[in-house]
């Protein structure tokens, strides 16, 4: 059976790190035994913080990957400041940000529309489309954000007709941050006014939680597709590999970033209530980027400073070691307008490590449903101090949890047979 060729357009490829890297180097990697032929098309000089190097093993070398030159605006604000602009997100944390600093984030909210890779958009389109009209690509795929990846599918689908899967990894016009930046009203409506072209000319979207996909739907009144992320059972190492990681009766992993949305203090100081005066040996670990605030509140107390362990940022392959070798692993989630609808990347490889989950967030949200039904744990409300004391108390970690056959609908092969199923009846309807 001939392949059919699928261009994937994304900003975020190896070496970017995240969840948004490993959700479509995943489905690159299985595509081509459901009959598709994946290409890449990815910027050639991203401006990405957090790289993960090793992630690049796991490219196929017969993966075409097209990189080509954007350029993004933080250059001229470097120029300015004399030195490096940083992440907006970041920037807005601040109680003082700059002068420069504020600037940067008024032009991101007002005038860099969708984001600040707008400029990718025209020249990608040209470069491309060529390539279309040849019928070289049978279908094309966008993931945001940034969105302004769907405007390139958009003017691609406009100018060609080709096939388009539009991918919402994050809402748009409803996605939290957008609320952060001092934006003007007419600039909200012309927000509104893309992503309702890109919603409704897409042949197909996808989004990754029901909250999403409820919401997008509303916005749209079409249908719109759960597409998940998953795991990959080929990441997880052999246990021999992990042995010497477990030191303590009790170990407890949490990976992942830890900042402004995101605190690990409820849990920290359930967590000191429920073992200083025990006898088990315990050890928390954050395996990731942690707040400066999270670090200092722990060296701060004594106890807390010996029982607590910050092992920084390491690669994705090296994390699953950490999962191994866990008896708990904790999941703190987000408490923002957003919220309920982010399922991390990172909970499909817990429920498939089989170990017990907490976590902390809304008890009613995707993610905690998701848990309940595979029987994996559990989501507790962040203050109720007493129900997560009680269940660290009573926590046995020689006890088993039974959910195999449930995640296994989460494996990164399962979830590609359902793109490509979508894949086919895009080109089929066309």
């Amino acid at each position: 059976m001939s392949s059919k060729r699928v261009l994937i357009i994304t900003y975020y490829w190896p070496p970017s790190a995240g969840s948004g890297v490993q959700r479509w180097l995943k489905f690159a990697k299985y595509l081509p035994e459901f009959g598709w032929e994946p290409v890449i098309f990815t910027p050639e000089n991203p401006a990405f913080e957090l790289q993960d190097h090793s992630l690049a093993k796991e490219i196929d070398p017969s993966l075409e990957v097209i990189k080509f030159p954007i350029w993004e605006p933080y250059g001229i604000f470097k120029k300015l400041k004399g030195q490096q602009v940083g992440d907006p997100s970041k920037i807005l944390e601040k109680k003082k940000p700059s002068f420069f600093e504020r600037l940067s984030i008024w032009l991101r909210a007002n005038v860099l529309i969708p984001d600040p890779r707008v400029f990718w958009v025209n020249p990608s389109v040209s470069f491309l489309e060529d390539a279309f009209r040849k019928g070289q690509y049978q279908a094309v795929i966008t993931t945001g954000p940034p969105h302004s990846m769907h405007v390139i599918g958009m003017k691609l689908h406009e100018k060609t007709g080709t096939p388009w899967l539009a991918d919402f990894r994050d809402p748009w016009s409803q996605w939290e941050f957008l609320d952060t930046l001092p934006m003007l009203p007419w600039v909200r409506k012309y927000h509104r006014k893309l992503e309702q072209k890109v919603l409704t000319q897409a042949n197909a979207i996808t989004t990754i939680s029901p909250t999403f996909q409820r919401d997008l739907a509303n916005l749209a009144q079409r249908e719109i597709h759960l597409l998940t992320n998953g795991f990959d059972g080929a990441d997880f190492p052999q246990e021999a590999a992990v042995d010497s990681l477990k030191e303590k009766d009790i170990e407890i992993v949490y990976s992942g970033v830890i900042d402004a949305i995101r605190n690990p203090l409820p849990f920290l100081d359930a967590f000191k209530k429920a073992f200083e005066k025990g006898s088990k040996t315990v050890r928390l670990r954050f395996v990731g980027k942690v707040s400066i605030a999270a670090e200092e509140y722990v060296k701060k107390d004594a106890w807390l400073a010996a029982h607590v362990e910050f092992v920084g940022y390491v690669s994705h392959q090296r994390v699953f070691e950490f999962y191994q070798a866990a008896d708990m692993l904790l999941l703190l989630l987000t408490t923002t307008k957003n919220a309920q609808g982010n399922i991390p990347g990172k909970l499909f490889e817990y429920m498939a490590s089989g170990k017990m989950i907490l976590g902390l967030g809304d008890p009613e949200g995707d993610a905690a449903n998701i848990i309940k039904q595979a029987h994996a744990g559990m989501i507790l409300d962040p203050s109720d101090e007493t129900q997560i004391m009680d269940v660290l108390v009573n926590f046995d970690p020689k006890e088993e949890m039974s959910h195999v056959d449930f995640i296994e609908r989460f494996s990164r092969r399962s979830l590609t047979r359902e793109l490509s199923c979508l894949l086919q009846k895009i080109t089929l309807e066309n």
